[in-house]
Parts: C-alpha cells; structure tokens; sequence
C-alpha cells in the first residue's frame, strides 16, 4: 500500500524544478529534495581586498560551474561559500559545492584574480586588480565563459592605466585614480546564468566602479580619500594608499539548481 505513493513522490521530486543559493560567507549545508538525483550548480569565489601598502585594487573571485552532479534526496552536502578580503588580510577565499575537488572556484589574491578552480563544465578567471602607482581599481569577478575585467592603474599626479571590461557575463574592472582619490571596486557577476558582460569603469577623480556581469552588482565608486568596495559578487577592492587602507572584496555565492532542462550556463537558469 506504501509504494505506489512513494512512488508518486519520487516521480513528483524528479519533475519538479527549484533553486536554492547560498550568498553569506561560511559553511552552509543543502538538503537534496527527496526525489532529485542531480543539480547544477554556480560557484563564485570571494573577491580580495585591495592591497593598500602597495597600492594595488584586489582581484576579482573566479567562476566555475557545473552540470548533472550526482545527489541523492534527503542528504546533506556541504556548501562553502568565500569571504570577501578586506585590507588587513587581503586573500578572497574559494567557494565550493560537496567538496573542493567536485566543484570549487577560487578566491581572488591580493592584485591577482582568482581561478576557476575545478570547473566540471565551465567559468572564468577573476580579474587582476590595477596598481601602475597608488590608487589601482578592482578587478571584476569571472564570467560564465569569460575573464573578470581588469582593474585600472592609479598614477600619483596622472590618470594611470585603463580598466577593462569583463567578458563572457564577467563583471568589468573599477576605475584606479590620480591624486588623492581612491581607487573604485571591480564589479561583480550574477547567480542567474550568463548574461552581459560589465562595463569598465574609467580612470577619473573619482574612479568608477565596474559593472556588475550577468545582472551582478557594479563596484563602488572612489571618492576622496575613500576607494570603492567590489560589486556582488566577487568583485574586488579598489586601493588607496594615502592613508594606508583599501576597499574590501565582495563575498563569494553558490546556486544550486534542479529540474529537468535546467544546466548552466543558461538553460532554464533563471527563478522558477
């Protein structure tokens, strides 16, 4: 008399289509709906902090996606989700579904990105934060296909080197900035599958923050004596080394999706 309802249940779990994400740093655990056998998942890395002492903006978290992974319903898996650095302790740190060797993508390092880390199907590399002089811009978190744009170069009495933007949904490098301003964030990328790219911020006083890719959020913007925090999420920390401090980097996220025709990079990935 018990099966045939377990039955339905299981049948029940398998079409039906759901999401869950995990955006605060730290240890997280995902309960698999009874009935899913698979998921996809999007992993993105913490952004770093800028690298105030020497004038760098902090590089973008890196992106790695991945594709009918095995589950079971009703077990527990552990999901890691990457803190943001800030300026006293730089490093992004990597997010990872089930364990690091599944699926991880790394966390962005002082000026340089941070990697795909293992992408079962595809990502993209964070960005590298600027730093030609003093006051260098964040560098984008990694795209769906595509690197995080790179972080402007600061220059003290000149405009520096420009950012750039991202590609492949990736968010676009933050303005670095002469004189006195600080350096503006890299922007960050979004959970919902692959969209546009972001936009390079400009070397200017202030800076302009990158914007955010695939609907993530852009960097902050420098002001005086103030640089810009990187965009959600990912995004790394514009530099200002006038007063020996920087912006932070954005925490990293991991989405978890299920359903049949659901996989990333944009299949089915949006809210249903």
């Amino acid at each position: 008399m018990g099966f045939l309802p377990l039955a339905l249940l299981a049948s029940a779990g398998i079409n039906k289509s759901g999401q869950q994400a995990f955006t605060s740093a730290g240890s997280h655990t995902f309960t698999v709906p009874f009935g899913v056998t698979s998921v996809s998942v999007v992993c993105v890395g913490g952004g770093s902090g800028a690298r105030g002492a020497a004038g760098f903006g902090g590089g973008g978290g890196g992106l790695s996606y991945g594709n009918d992974i095995s589950v079971k319903g009703g077990e527990s898996i552990d999901v890691q989700v990457g803190a943001g650095g800030s300026y006293s302790s730089p490093d992004g740190s990597a997010s990872w579904f089930e364990t690091s060797s599944i699926l991880q993508a790394g966390g962005g390092g002082g000026g340089g990105g941070g990697s795909t880390g293992t992408a079962r199907n595809g990502g993209g590399n964070g960005g590298s934060g600027g730093g030609v002089d003093q006051y260098g811009g964040g560098g984008g978190a990694g795209g769906y296909s595509g690197t995080g744009g790179a972080g402007g170069g600061g220059g003290g009495g000149g405009a520096g080197t420009q950012p750039t933007a991202g590609s492949g949904g990736a968010g676009g490098g933050g303005g670095g900035s002469g004189n006195s301003w600080g350096g503006a964030g890299g922007g960050g990328v979004g959970l919902l599958g692959a969209g546009t790219s972001g936009s390079a911020g400009y070397t200017a006083n202030p800076g302009a923050g990158g914007g955010g890719g695939s609907s993530g959020g852009g960097g902050g913007g420098g002001s005086l004596s103030v640089a810009g925090n990187g965009g959600q999420y990912g995004g790394g920390g514009g530099a200002i080394r006038s007063d020996w401090s920087g912006g932070g980097g954005s925490s990293g996220a991991v989405r978890i999706i299920w359903g049949r025709g659901r996989a990333f990079p944009s299949t089915n990935t949006g809210n249903v």
